[in-house]
This record gives structure tokens, sequence and C-alpha cells, in this order.
């Protein structure tokens, strides 16, 4: 018979031998199925975790309760449907902003920002927002100043944009769906069809323009750090006053955002390594 035992805002299932999760202790067991839901880009239910992970039902039921009391996961509207929680966004949001490579994303930044001019930012999808990772100023009297941590709409900021044209449509709209549309200015694009258009356009260029949609008068244009392992989650952006940098003039400055890109991939794929490396084994 299973034993429970409780600590801290987390209770504990003791699993039989042969669990369908890796891991050797509870805890790791419950991460295990954290990092199981975390990878999916869809909610989960009860059954087909049941079906995924060979796990007896009452088992799994046990787990995300647990899970869902600590706020790491959601229960649904419906009752059946499981999904991230605001405590585990939180958690990978101060990863990424406080992670110890920080410091040679930010001299990336700070380069970028000596070729371009302009403020630069690195940015991240979070929950249906954008969230500023890491920004550095223009030395211009005239700008438009966001501190790391800021978040800005996702349907009309160059970065959320870049972020969702990787996503599939019934995916985008979903997320879409339950992130408000807002007309920030008489440039916002709300209606999804012509957001479809937009996407496509991005797909096949590579780049996102933000042309006066979220503030009048800030023109942005972002491209995506690639990934090593797929969808990236990671932008990389050059904003400024229209009356500096018009939509066109924009595009001039992709080949550097580009090569920026680039390096923050690299530099995310070494902080990665030295933390794996500081694990101890």
């Amino acid at each position: 018979m299973s034993e429970l035992r409780k600590t801290s805002a987390v209770e504990l299932v003791r699993e039989p031998d042969g669990a369908g999760l890796d891991g050797d202790t509870p805890t790791m067991r419950l991460f295990a199925l954290l990092e199981l839901i975390a990878a999916k880009d869809q909610l989960v239910t009860l059954q087909g975790l049941v079906e995924e992970t060979g796990l007896p039902k009452p088992t799994l039921h046990r787990m995300l309760q647990q899970l869902e009391g600590a706020g790491l996961l959601v229960r649904q509207a419906d009752g059946r449907h499981y999904g991230t929680g605001d405590r585990l966004r939180r958690l990978a949001e101060n990863l990424l902003l406080n992670a110890t490579h920080h410091g040679a994303r930010r001299a990336v930044l700070n380069h970028l920002v000596d070729e371009l001019g302009e403020s630069c930012n690195i940015t991240a999808l979070s929950g249906s927002e954008i969230v500023y990772l890491d920004r550095v100023e223009t030395p211009e009297p005239l700008r438009f100043y966001l501190r790391p941590g800021s978040r800005v709409p996702i349907h009309c900021s160059a970065s959320g944009k870049i972020i969702l044209s990787q996503m599939s449509p019934a995916q985008r709209r979903k997320l879409l769906a339950h992130a408000p549309l807002k007309q920030y200015t008489a440039k916002t694009v709300t209606d999804l069809d012509a957001l479809e258009e937009e996407f496509a356009r991005i797909r096949r260029d590579g780049f996102a323009l933000d042309d006066e949609e979220f503030l009048p008068g800030l023109v942005c244009v972002a491209v995506l750090v690639p990934s090593r392992t797929g969808r990236s989650n990671l932008a990389v952006a050059v904003q400024a006053p229209v009356m500096r940098l018009t939509a066109d003039k924009a595009l001039q400055a992709l080949p550097a955002l580009q090569r920026a890109a680039e390096a923050i991939k690299e530099v995310e794929a070494e902080g990665s390594a030295d933390d794996a490396d500081s694990i101890p084994s």
C-alpha cells in the first residue's frame, strides 16, 4: 500500500517499484511528471497521463492533486484538463531572468546597442504575455524605457508575433482566445484571420515588425534566437521612436539582430552545459 509523506507545500507519494516516471524518490517522480506536462503544447488529462505513463489512475490522481495544491499545476474549468500553474511559470521566468549566464547575454546586448544605436532587448513568452528578460537602453535622450521583468502583449509586439509564428494555427488561436486582444493604437491588429496572414509572412521572412501597434510612435523589429531543440521561446529585438526607426529602416537592422541571435544561442547552450556540470553527481 502506498505511503504518504508531506514536505512543505507538496505532499509526496511513494510509488510501487516499476513506476512509469523516472525518479528514485517520490519528489523526483513528481518533478518528472511536471517535466512531462511542461513539455507539451497542450493541456493534459488524467486518463491521457495514465495511458502515457502506465501508472495507476489513483496514483496519478494523487500526484496531480499535490501539484495543483502547490500551485504548480492548475485545473481548467471543465475539471478534466490540467495546465501549468502560475507558480511554475514564475519559476521558469525567474530562471530565465536570473540565469548564471545573464552577464554573457548582457554583453551581447551591449554590443548590439553599440552597433545599432537603439535600445535592444531579449524576451520570452510567459503565459499569454511577453516578458523582458534583459534590456539595454540607448544613450539617446528620447527613448521608451522598459526594464527587465516588464510585460507586453503578445499579439501586437514584434517579439510576441515572432514567437507565435512558430505555433500551429490551432495552438495560436487557443492561446489568443485567452489573451485580451486589446486595441492599443489605431494600427493594432485584433482580427484573428488578419493575424494569421501576418504570421504566414513572418514565417516566410524570418522577422516580425511592430509598426506603432503597441505604443504610438514606437517601432520594433524582432528575430528568433535559434534553438537546438526545436521551437524557440527567445527573441531579440531593437526598438526606437518612429522619427529614428521607420519600418523600412528597421529592416536594415536585421543582419545585426541575426548575428546577436546566433551569439545568444551559443550563450544559452554554454549556460546549460555549465549548469549541468555544476550539479553534483
